[in-house]
């Protein structure tokens, strides 16, 4: 298992790690790319997960991004906003804030206490929000 490096309240892990177990941490984390969480992953700021990374469980946030051609193979759960870049694969979105859906995203339902903006074409199941607005085809 990989540890972490910090700087502030900011937590960065190495390039090409990964992470056995679950792994919380207390503040904003910088995840690389293909990077592989192999148990829950809980953050309490902002959370940017690199491409082609990916996590086993489920993922709490404060806020997220997620890379394009990651997986999340559980529910994502965000106090705030959460953007799925291009070609991303997550289980399901239950977000406080907005969510933002790029091209090619696979996801299950998708829940916001706020507006869902869809980029082009997605395969999703329910969304749910207090907006929806769809842009390009």
């Amino acid at each position: 298992m990989a540890n972490v490096i910090r700087k502030g309240s900011t937590y960065y892990a190495p390039k090409g790690a990964y992470y056995e177990g679950n792994v919380r941490i207390d503040g904003d984390f910088v995840v690389p790319a293909r990077t592989h969480f192999w148990g829950r992953l809980v953050v309490t700021g902002r959370l940017e997960l690199g491409m082609k990374s990916s996590v086993v469980l489920d993922v709490e946030c404060g806020s997220a991004i997620i890379g394009s051609h990651a997986r999340v193979k559980g529910p994502l759960v965000a106090a705030g906003d959460v953007t799925l870049l291009d070609h991303c694969v997550v289980y399901s979105v239950a977000a406080g804030g907005k969510v933002i859906l790029r091209p090619d995203v696979r996801v299950g339902d998708v829940t916001s206490s706020d507006a869902i903006l869809v980029h082009g074409k997605i395969k999703s199941g329910k969304l749910t929000g207090k907006s929806m607005k769809v842009l390009g085809n």
